[in-house]
């Protein structure tokens, strides 16, 4: 869990004289840093507060006690006396506020603190205010965006844009007109954005049954069979257990060295890499950002491959507003965001506000920091026990509530889950959450920042189909938008080295020769974790954020030298096969049974092998300079010993970071 007192991009903060109370009551953790600096565009600095509006009639409500330290009275007092000489002695204890500070030190009963207007604790956010007007922070993306690097990319937002009858038909229609290094080949480009990475098979197959074929193929994982590498998955022996087997079984795991949450990365990992339904594991890496509950928390040994497995991927073709539905009743959301302690009687907003903030509509989603106390009290009752999600209709708050432009009576407390689960899908059709998710997957699939016109056509595509994911997709790949995007995205750490691997063929089958160094575990399940271990190292891999944000989904963030040396080092390890227990194509035999016989010629098929298009004569001149061998130079089969450190290097072209 997070601690929000600090803002998530304190490079957009606005000047503080003192630091200020905020509303997130979390276990603190240490974010990253943000790798990005602030705007200099003066229409992107935050919004300046606005006048709060005139409080309405709050109904009654139990008292929201905050979770932290508890002071003593004669310290408060010891405190306002203090305060009274800064402001004026007697005029401090005039002010509403200092009236009730009063009130509360003095401990006289009929003091609510709920029934204070700035119902966060933070005075210059009252409680009918909207959280975006006076936030010191913009949502992820938009935020890491907020620079030059982002002024330049939206340079190549194509002007206008509209969908056609298939995706086929776009791709035709399309020119792409923005400067790029890649090829304008509609397949390769399809194949870079819908899997994690092209391979010699999947570019053969979408050119053998068309574009709109293998679209539809994808949409419809269930009837694509599993590869022999998925078999290999049954040696991660937790994978298939439920809730109940882990609890059982968890100290005979932790003995033999195995947590389910880890297989859990290992086997999405595994996916990514050798999986055909390819269009299934991206979705599924999509929502793992966006409804995100990270992969190590308390309790996640136990609780996290069920929410992988009962709530992203099984709405990750489906529709939002049953996964959302689905996130709400599961003990790993609840477990994560301490929503156990929410009653009543103690109310907390954790789930309440990332309901709203994070998981529907946005902080820019028209909501108040009213809504969220309210969404807080309709909430209650929702519990985890036994690692099982409960309903305690005892702790439920009774009354009437209201969200946005959600009402409910909420009279009994038995109904409270029903209603609760009437405003989750409230919140998942709200026209602000449609919006959002049309922007995070043309963000995803298209370019960093995503053209308006499409974000309209996809926000509008979301709510005529009620959240359905698979009409959204068509609207995406239907467009001229997608198709003009070329070389408009970078792949991140993760998607670096998946597609690294797929490219270079690698198998999980292991070697005859190979000879483990743990005989209790699998060589697949100990090569998966050296990959997981690598790819923690290099900050990103399935669910890994620690906050409940998710990872950025532009390139801003994943732009540093640092960042660029570790693909490149990874890439290297890859084509000299350096983790033993998977089998590695010898680099000679990337080329064919019959290699060119000159160096350029070599080189040049070396390349449209790697990164599935022809490169540039200036370009294949400046690799085949790393050989020391003259473009018309005789070589042999390995390229005169060279062909490893040239398939580095084209492993480290802007033809295979880029997607």
């Amino acid at each position: 869990m997070v601690d929000r007192s600090v803002p998530r991009h304190p490079q957009h903060a606005e000047p503080a004289v003192q630091p200020k109370p905020h509303s997130h009551h979390y276990r603190p953790y240490v974010p990253p840093p943000p790798r990005h600096r602030a705007s200099e565009h003066p229409t992107r600095q935050p919004a300046e507060p606005e006048p709060a509006p005139l409080p309405e009639e709050p109904p009654k409500e139990p008292r929201a006690r905050r979770r932290g330290p508890r002071v003593g009275r004669r310290k408060a007092i010891l405190g306002i006396s203090g305060l009274a000489a800064l402001t004026g002695g007697t005029a401090f204890a005039a002010t509403p506020g200092g009236q009730e500070v009063v009130d509360w030190a003095l401990g006289r009963p009929d003091y609510d603190p709920a029934a204070d207007p700035a119902s966060d604790g933070n005075p210059s956010r009252p409680g009918g205010q909207q959280p975006s007007t006076v936030r010191t922070y913009t949502e992820q993306n938009e935020s890491y965006m907020a620079s030059s690097a982002g002024d330049a990319l939206r340079g190549n937002i194509p002007v206008g844009g509209r969908r056609f009858s298939s995706p086929a038909i776009a791709a035709q229609a399309t020119k792409v007109t923005v400067p790029t290094v890649l090829a304008n080949d509609p397949v390769r480009h399809l194949v870079s954005r819908l899997t994690f990475g092209p391979t010699q098979k999947v570019m053969a197959d979408v050119a053998r049954i068309g574009i709109d074929e293998w679209i539809a193929q994808q949409l419809d994982p269930e009837r694509i069979p599993p590869t022999p590498a998925e078999a290999k998955l049954a040696e991660l022996t937790t994978l298939g257990m439920s809730i109940a087997d882990l609890r059982g079984a968890r100290k005979d795991q932790e003995a033999k060295g195995v947590r389910a949450d880890d297989e859990m990365v290992q086997a999405t990992i595994a996916r990514q890499v050798w999986s055909d339904r390819q269009l299934f594991e991206v979705m599924v890496d999509f929502w793992n950002d966006f409804l995100h509950v990270p992969a190590f928390h308390d309790r996640s040994p136990v609780l996290r491959s069920s929410f992988d497995r009962d709530v992203i991927r099984r709405y990750a073709l489906d529709n939002y507003p049953d996964m959302l539905v689905a996130a709400n009743r599961h003990p790993a959301l609840l477990t994560y965001l301490g929503q156990s302690a929410s009653t009543k009687d103690e109310v907390t907003d954790n789930l309440a506000r990332e309901n709203l903030e994070l998981y529907s509509v946005g902080v820019d989603g028209g909501y108040t920091e009213r809504d969220v106390r309210q969404a807080a009290l309709l909430q209650t009752g929702r519990a985890v026990k036994d690692d099982q999600y409960v309903y305690r209709a005892d702790k439920h708050y009774v009354g009437a509530v209201k969200i946005m432009g959600f009402s409910h009576p909420n009279i009994t407390a038995e109904g409270g889950e029903q209603a609760g689960e009437e405003y989750f899908r409230y919140l998942a059709n709200h026209p602000s959450t449609a919006r959002r998710i049309a922007t995070r997957l043309a963000t995803r699939f298209v370019s960093d920042t995503p053209p308006p016109s499409l974000v309209e056509r996809l926000a509008r595509s979301y709510t005529v189909n009620r959240g359905a994911v698979k009409p959204l997709l068509l609207e995406l790949l239907s467009s001229s938008e997608f198709w003009a995007a070329v070389g408009q995205k970078v792949r991140r750490p993760l998607e670096y080295v998946v597609a690294t691997y797929r490219t270079l063929g690698v198998s999980p089958e292991t070697p005859a020769s190979f000879r483990a160094a743990e005989p209790g575990r699998s060589p697949f399940a100990e090569g998966m974790r050296q990959v997981q271990g690598r790819l923690r190292e290099m900050g990103h891999f399935p669910a890994g954020m620690p906050g409940p944000t998710g990872y950025p989904d532009v390139f801003v963030p994943w732009s540093s030298a640092s960042t660029m040396t570790a693909f490149w080092n990874e890439a290297a390890d890859a084509v000299a096969g350096s983790r033993p227990m998977f089998t590695y194509q010898r680099p000679e035999q990337l080329v064919g049974a019959n290699p060119p016989k000159t160096a350029l010629a070599y080189v040049a098929v070396l390349a449209r092998r790697l990164v599935h298009q022809p490169l540039s004569r200036e370009a294949l001149l400046a690799i085949t300079g790393v050989t020391g061998l003259a473009p018309d130079a005789a070589v042999d089969a390995t390229l005169n010993g060279t062909v490893v450190a040239v398939a580095r290097v084209i492993l480290a072209s802007p033809q295979h970071l880029l997607r």
